[in-house]
């Protein structure tokens, strides 16, 4: 079988491979054996060089870094010179050819270092689109959860508007049934009584008399229910005395009406707060009690207000049965304003309110206020 210029090249790349990998302690008389086959064929030292190259491409640039691809060059133009040393010896233009070569190696380390340079501008690129990736990941996230939480925001304000006006609408019903059946009513009796005072003239003295005190029991009955509603309304003596006397009134008629005992704990320094913050602690309270006697059945509730850290802390509690508490829009639509409602008040006014129940646990709610929400504005 004749041999072939092919068969030297793949003896080559394979002598070279071994060469290599073996390192210092390799032997160089391979390369010089191959050097006399390229003679035999005939090649010049050109073509050996072209070989040399092609072996070198493939075992020196792939997964190598520059310092190490620097060393391996080395060694494999020491491989290469003993490869030549046969042609030189017989051909004159072995000097040039060295030189050529020489060009050649130079020329294939710039390239290798280009590459290099060029590898690691991808991975810087390829991290940086990571990255960039990850931030639009993040910020559609961001987006998705903003979205998600306007809505909730949304549909709570909604159902606050729709408690607000069913609560408005109970109220009126409310005001206006009792001024139609009881006040008008009392208004018609005295109306009726005062006729008929006019019509008899032959009423003796003590009749009329009894007659006028039963009128004026009638009268005197319409103002307390006008009182009341009053009272219901907006509460003068919290006007005029302060927050701790309008819950003394209160639960003092809340307890004459529910039977439930309540207890009161306050510092007087409270009456020193913003009148706003009064009146909205006096409707949290109203409103915690009014739902205690309505569906916690419960036989005592306590109320304390406190001052922490200079701020406001008013806790209301009760042996009631509890409930779940499911959230912030947990409040019962039939509740007036509900737990939702109690909610706005207080965080209109920059505090904070929480729920804390369980079934057969009772019921604590908790209003706070800092010490920063609580000073006076030097703008009012």
């Amino acid at each position: 079988m004749k041999f072939k210029r092919t068969d030297l090249s793949r003896l080559y790349h394979a002598a070279l491979q071994h060469f290599l990998k073996e390192g210092p302690g390799a032997s160089i008389a391979p390369a010089h054996e191959l050097g006399r086959q390229a003679i035999a064929l005939g090649l010049e030292t050109l073509d050996l060089a072209r070989m040399h190259e092609v072996a070198l491409v493939s075992l020196v640039l792939p997964g190598y870094s520059s310092s190490t691809s620097d060393g391996l060059m080395g060694r494999a133009g020491l491989f290469f010179a003993e490869a030549i040393t046969p042609l030189e010896e017989t051909h004159r233009g072995a000097r040039e050819a060295n030189i050529q070569l020489n060009h050649m190696v130079q020329t294939l380390s710039l390239r290798t270092q280009e590459l290099a340079a060029t590898v690691e501008e991808l991975r810087q690129e390829v991290e940086q689109r990571r990255a960039m990736e990850e931030s639009l990941r993040i910020s559609q996230q961001t987006s998705s959860d903003l979205l998600k939480k306007s809505r909730e925001l949304q549909e709570e304000l909604r159902q606050l508007s729709r408690q607000l006006l069913t609560a408005q609408e109970e109220e009126r019903k409310k005001i206006s049934r009792e001024l139609h059946d009881v006040i008008a009513q009392t208004l018609t009796g005295i109306n009726v009584r005062l006729a008929a005072l006019k019509t008899d003239s032959t009423v003796s003295n003590k009749t009329l008399q009894g007659k006028i005190s039963s009128t004026q029991e009638l009268v005197e009955k319409s103002v307390d229910i006008v009182h009341r509603f009053a009272r219901e309304l907006r509460p003068s003596v919290l006007d005029d005395l302060g927050l701790i006397p309008a819950l003394q009134s209160f639960m003092t008629s809340y307890m004459q009406d529910t039977g439930i005992r309540v207890s009161l704990q306050a510092f007087a320094g409270i009456e020193q707060a913003d009148g706003a913050i009064r009146t909205v602690l006096y409707r949290i309270a109203q409103e915690a009690l009014t739902n205690v006697a309505r569906h916690a059945q419960a036989s005592q509730a306590d109320l304390s207000i406190q001052n922490p850290h200079g701020g406001i802390s008013m806790k209301i509690t009760d042996n009631g049965c509890g409930f779940t508490v499911k959230g912030k829009s947990s409040a019962k639509k039939n509740n007036r304003l509900g737990l939702l409602g109690m909610r706005e008040r207080v965080e209109m006014i920059g505090g904070t309110f929480c729920v804390e129940s369980a079934p057969g646990k009772g019921t604590t709610i908790l209003v706070e206020l800092s010490s920063e929400a609580t000073a006076p504005n030097p703008s009012q």
